[in-house]
């Protein structure tokens, strides 16, 4: 079995991280697009959605992704490793029961099996099955990428957590959403998101061949409309660029994906200096 496990600037990379950072022209608050003080247009990163195109090139059995800010002191690794171990393997039963639901609707099933392998995708997935759906509706369903999201409880974090959303379609889905994702000035978007139980630590275990043993193309299950602008400070500017769909929400948008509570132990957050007072970097 091969395990890659990916990190983001955010992440380090074995692969060249230049070849799909998509650089994008910024604007201020007019939407006038800015230059420096020798009079050249100032563009931005697009944001990690940019590096779904490395993660389409990672050829392994299970791909780690994990924030490279989240340092866990060796005191504290164990809790780490086991849980990583839990969900991985959780992946892959899903994985193995996913695969049998396939193989078996290739076969042409009859109504019950049929009806046993919808309950599957309802109950276990969480999938949003059409009334009547037939073999040929449910394969395409059930023949995507997949993903273990381990989180953590809410305890004010700054970032995303996960949710179940409803697109323009009325189809709903799991899904992270991150902060910059949502309308606060709507009160009824901005309660529910203020009322979140768990955050997302950016703990994923990812699966992207099928049952065929064939590698998905993951530019294919991309949300293109989970886009977004994003406010940055250069000097004294404000300046805002756009941002393609985030590495694990908007670019992972059609995965099968599933939400596992891990312990907050797993989640050691250093984005400061004055993090690394917290009690955890300190005791050992």
């Amino acid at each position: 079995m091969g395990l890659f496990c990916i990190k983001n600037n955010d992440f380090w990379f074995s692969c060249n991280m230049d070849c799909c950072i998509r650089n994008i022209i910024a604007v201020d608050e007019q939407n006038q697009p800015l230059r420096d003080e020798e009079g050249r247009l100032i563009f931005r990163p697009g944001g990690h959605g940019a590096l779904i195109e490395n993660l389409n090139e990672q050829r392994a059995d299970l791909i780690f992704i994990k924030n490279i800010d989240n340092v866990v002191p060796d005191w504290m690794k164990h809790t780490t490793v086991i849980y990583k171990q839990v969900l991985a393997g959780m992946l892959l039963e899903l994985r193995e029961k996913v695969f049998d639901a396939l193989r078996t609707l290739d076969s042409q099933p009859d109504k019950k099996t049929l009806d046993k392998l919808v309950r599957f995708a309802k109950q276990e997935l969480n999938i949003m099955v059409p009334e009547g759906c037939d073999a040929k509706t449910l394969h395409p369903l059930l023949n995507r990428p997949m993903r273990i999201c381990g989180m953590v409880k809410n305890l004010g974090e700054p970032g995303g957590g996960p949710f179940y959303t409803i697109d323009t379609m009325g189809n709903r889905s799991l899904q992270i959403v991150e902060s910059a994702q949502v309308n606060h000035k709507e009160p009824s978007q901005e309660e529910i998101f203020q009322a979140s139980t768990h955050f997302n630590p950016v703990d994923l275990v990812c699966s992207t061949k099928n049952y065929r043993g064939r590698y998905f193309d993951l530019r294919q299950y991309v949300d293109p409309k989970t886009g977004f602008i994003s406010k940055k400070s250069k000097g004294a500017q404000t300046l805002k660029s756009q941002e393609l769909p985030g590495l694990w929400n908007g670019a992972m948008a059609h995965w099968i994906t599933l939400f596992v509570e891990v312990p907050v132990a797993t989640f050691n957050p250093v984005k400061t200096v004055n993090d690394l007072l917290r009690k955890e970097h300190r005791e050992g």
